[in-house]
């Protein structure tokens, strides 16, 4: 339904939501699971600081990604910034699944807070404590207190949804 000007009506459910969301560009990262003697990370697009205080970030896992089943169990997570040089890693995260790929045996990470895994590739990177995990639909909502993070000044622009495009995703949505 429109009004006279042919404008839909925000309650209108034939209006695709698509239309939105297609105009979003955002950055990308890369998380890391670790949990009962397990590693995982993906790249996720969904990421935002969500609190000012307490300071709060928040990351949302594909339910179909190995990753989020690890990190189900997480106590930590890291994320990783990738500036567009860095696409290799974000087609290793992005491209391949951790249920056939040993991504940690193909880069150089170190040990975090908690046994977090950290990416020594990544422009700048924190590790937070799971506060929350909130189901969102196909993804899991995990809110992050930062508790450790690292990273050189900002040098290039960050991997973008626009710059991921390319990449086939490893462990596919149903």
């Amino acid at each position: 339904m429109t009004d006279d000007k042919g404008t839909p009506d925000a309650g209108d459910t034939a209006v695709d939501p698509g239309v939105f969301f297609d105009r979003l560009n955002p950055d990308m990262c890369v998380v890391t699971a670790v949990a009962g003697g397990e590693r995982a990370g993906c790249l996720v697009g969904f990421a935002s600081q969500c609190s000012i205080r307490p300071p709060r970030f928040a990351v949302w896992l594909s339910k179909a990604n190995r990753t989020c089943r690890v990190a189900r169990s997480a106590q930590y997570l890291a994320v990783h910034l990738l500036t567009r040089d860095r696409r290799d890693l974000a087609q290793l995260f992005g491209g391949e699944t951790g249920d056939e790929v040993d991504k940690f045996a193909r880069l150089d990470w170190h040990e975090g807070p908690g046994g977090s895994a950290v990416l020594d590739g990544a422009a700048a990177w924190l590790v937070g404590t799971v506060v929350h995990r909130i189901d969102g639909g196909d993804h899991v909502g995990h809110v992050l207190d930062p508790v450790q993070w690292g990273g050189a000044a900002p040098e290039g622009h960050l991997i973008r949804l626009s710059d991921a495009v390319g990449i086939e995703a490893g462990h596919p949505a149903d």
